[in-house]
């Protein structure tokens, strides 16, 4: 049964969820974690439900293997929560990173019939009516939705992209748990606050609701598309708007070979090398052309198909980069190309925004004795991907945190160096890179293009000017008027706010114990009736509430460890 929750004001109605969840935690020897949150305060189940003998063979593997596990166990959202959380490099350990990225959506395909129920209820038709032939194997399953082979009255051979049925229901439930969890962690957990739970699970919810609405992933292939519109030597899926919804996403089937699989790519007369060659000169179009990039280019998703075309597969998660992170990020190369540490330290800064710190000089010590690591090795050889990752990894021990794309951006990069590095040992990804970078930071000092934007500067300027005596004349006449007000915010003054309301609270506490001890002694000397064994029965149970409230301040007290 669930109590209420204090300070956090809310009562959960999905109990047996919650047992679920915390079972598997337990099951999975992370009991310290459930009795650190307190969670016992809130509900009247606990450890007794949980079998002995599991905890002893889990705790035989590492924190990490354990954590994968639980996320796992507990089903879809947990599973898509360790995906995305496996492009945080910024907030959680590498050893983490390597265990999270092992989760696969494994689960049990949703009955044929639930999805035909769910293509007919969505599109309105039955599926007779809407498709000359559906194949009904779904052709892969995942979490969140499963795909079908299906074929259009004209002809086309379509893919078709099936929610899950209840997933929504599934995922708000669990974001519910998740949220009171952080909560708790982050209320109780001392080292939790620096991950910043309770933002973390935000950040998921927004990013897990855009993965359940295809109208969002519909809308990435198409922005895609128009970007390679003109590029003949990419091919990007064609959305069928009017067999698509929120729940059900179909495009065009698309017939190729697995970029990984060199035999097939061999025996059909494609040049691995050129492929490779080809792949990477794409991502460097997504990243530095346009600022909108496949987030996750694993061989899976990158099919190749006849004429040595590359088609991309699932946009459900894309990166995008503002015009001043291209240029940012443009710098951060340039500057490692030619080992230039202050060059990448300022960009850092710059892509933080945060332009002054204490310890600057500090930061571009660890950026020089990074890059000199890097000084005698061809850059051939030079990972990019893992550069930049240590880089970013680097600005957590300034608690320096840079925008998420740009994690997205270096597991991107990683991604497509292993690609790459498998159709050509000798793939040298530098070489692709460093002309993008300096093409981009070329442009960005295109004379027509510094005139555009000293000409907007200038439209920007002339309205400040435009509006200025009008906003002077409002600030003065507030002052005549009495009503102008100037609002100061302290920063870092919680915890002794918190501590000084703890003092007053006590103080008052204690005041009104001792008028009741000083009241009941009054009545009792008084011999005001009624009376039992000649004593006032008013003074008697004044003296048990004085008694009760005494040894609960005290218990409190000793609570905190403070006398």
């Amino acid at each position: 049964m669930i109590r209420k929750i204090g300070s956090i004001g809310r009562t959960y109605r999905h109990v047996n969820r919650y047992r679920e969840i915390i079972t598997v935690l337990f099951q999975h020897g992370f009991g310290d974690l459930i009795t650190n949150s307190q969670i016992e305060k809130y509900f009247d189940f606990g450890k007794k439900f949980i079998p002995n003998k599991k905890i002893e063979e889990v705790t035989s593997l590492s924190r990490w293997e354990r954590i994968r596990m639980v996320l796992e166990e507990l089903g879809p959202t947990f599973i898509k929560f360790g995906q995305i959380m496996s492009n945080r490099p910024d907030i959680l350990p590498e050893p983490l990173l390597i265990e999270l990225e092992k989760l696969q959506d494994s689960v049990p395909p949703m009955p044929n019939e639930e999805a035909g129920k769910m293509i007919e209820q969505e599109l309105g038709k039955p599926i007779s009516v809407l498709f000359k032939h559906f194949d009904t194997n779904p052709i892969a399953s995942a979490s969140i939705a499963q795909v079908y082979r299906a074929e259009l009255f004209n002809g086309e051979k379509v893919a078709i992209k099936v929610q899950r049925t209840g997933i929504q229901k599934i995922i708000e439930t669990d974001l519910e748990i998740m949220f009171h969890l952080s909560l708790l962690m982050e209320k109780h957990i001392t080292e939790m606050e620096i991950l910043n739970p309770v933002q973390t699970v935000k950040e998921f919810e927004i990013s897990i609701h855009k993965e359940i609405d295809f109208n969002i992933e519909a809308s990435h292939i198409e922005r895609f598309a128009r970007n390679f519109q003109s590029d003949l030597t990419i091919y990007t899926p064609e959305v069928y708007k009017e067999y698509s919804t929120k729940k059900i996403l179909t495009m065009e089937f698309i017939e190729g070979i697995k970029v990984s699989n060199l035999k097939a790519l061999k025996e059909t007369g494609i040049n691995p090398l050129l492929v490779a060659e080809q792949g990477c000169d794409l991502i460097m179009k997504q990243i530095f052309e346009y600022g909108f990039f496949h987030a996750d280019p694993h061989p899976g998703n990158i099919l190749i198909m006849k004429d040595n075309i590359t088609c991309f597969l699932d946009f459900g998660m894309m990166g995008t980069l503002l015009p001043k992170h291209q240029d940012h990020l443009g710098n951060i190369i340039i500057g490692i190309v030619n080992k230039d540490s202050k060059r990448i330290a300022e960009t850092l800064l710059r892509l933080t925004g945060t332009y002054n710190i204490e310890n600057r000089d500090q930061l571009e010590q660890r950026v020089s004795e990074m890059v000199n690591q890097y000084a005698y090795i061809p850059l051939k050889e030079i990972k990019i991907g893992e550069l930049l990752n240590k880089l970013f990894r680097m600005l957590l021990d300034f608690k320096l945190r840079l925008p998420s794309d740009f994690y997205l951006l270096s597991k991107a990069l990683i991604t497509i160096e292993g690609v790459g590095s498998r159709l050509n040992p000798d793939f040298d990804m530098i070489s692709h890179i460093e002309p993008f970078a300096k093409n981009l930071l070329k442009k960005r000092m295109d004379p027509f293009k510094l005139a555009r934007e000293l000409s907007s500067s200038m439209a920007e300027f002339h309205l400040l000017l435009k509006d200025l005596p009008f906003e002077v004349r409002e600030i003065i006449r507030q002052v005549k008027t009495g009503k102008l007000k100037v609002e100061f915010e302290h920063k870092g003054l919680e915890p002794m706010l918190a501590k000084h309301d703890q003092i007053s609270n006590r103080i008052a506490f204690a005041i009104v114990l001792a008028a009741l001890i000083i009241g009941s002694s009054l009545i009792v000397l008084s011999k005001i009736p009624p009376l039992w064994n000649d004593v006032p029965i008013i003074g008697i149970v004044g003296f048990v509430g004085a008694a009760i409230m005494g040894f609960w301040l005290l218990i409190s007290i000793l609570k905190h460890g403070k006398m």
